[in-house]
């Protein structure tokens, strides 16, 4: 392909963006358009929510509800699948012509970006409290924190001796006493 791929974005009927990423990867394996649409995304982020019996769980929303990220190379055949797939209202630009995203805002929507920043409150000697699990409740020092599977070792006192036990990061929170 001379021409490189570039990002699109796709207007669809709220609620069916999973369905047409869905679509248009499959038509794209039937038909090996690999070469013009190399990647299909649904933005999503992990949002923390309140239940009712005020636990808190992890939820997975679409950050723009109705739009599909296309990156395509924009010739009639790749036009064509996009917007003949079921659901698709229609590509986002003046008359729905479409309009690739500018290297500027792909960047600043982090769309071909791996990095996850993850914002970690505890260090090293830190007393923390744990929030869930068989451990709920007891009050321990961290002595590590590993970033890569987001745990961390914490030494908690039981039956009067120091305990080790490796705690996922989001069930412990810096004790205000102990």
């Amino acid at each position: 392909m001379s021409e490189a791929a570039k990002w699109y974005v796709i207007h669809t009927y709220s609620g069916y963006e999973n369905k047409v990423a869905q679509t248009i990867l499959k038509v794209v394996d039937n038909r090996n358009l690999h070469e013009l649409i190399p990647e299909v995304k649904v933005p999503t982020e992990l949002v923390k929510e309140m239940t009712e019996s005020n636990k808190e769980r992890e939820v997975e929303r679409k950050i723009f509800p109705g739009y599909v990220l296309v990156k395509m190379v924009l010739n009639d055949d790749s036009w064509y699948v996009v917007r003949n797939t079921r659901g698709v209202t229609g590509f986002v630009g003046p008359a729905s012509k479409p309009v690739p995203l500018s290297d500027k805002e792909v960047e600043a929507l982090g769309i071909d970006t791996v990095n996850t920043v993850v914002e970690i409150n505890i260090k090293k000697g830190d007393k923390v409290k744990i929030s869930a699990g068989p451990m709920e409740g007891f009050v321990g020092e961290v002595k590590d924190i590993n970033t890569d599977d987001m745990t961390v070792d914490v030494s908690v006192s039981m039956f009067g001796r120091e305990t080790l036990a490796t705690i996922e990061i989001s069930k412990v929170s810096k004790a205000d006493k102990y």
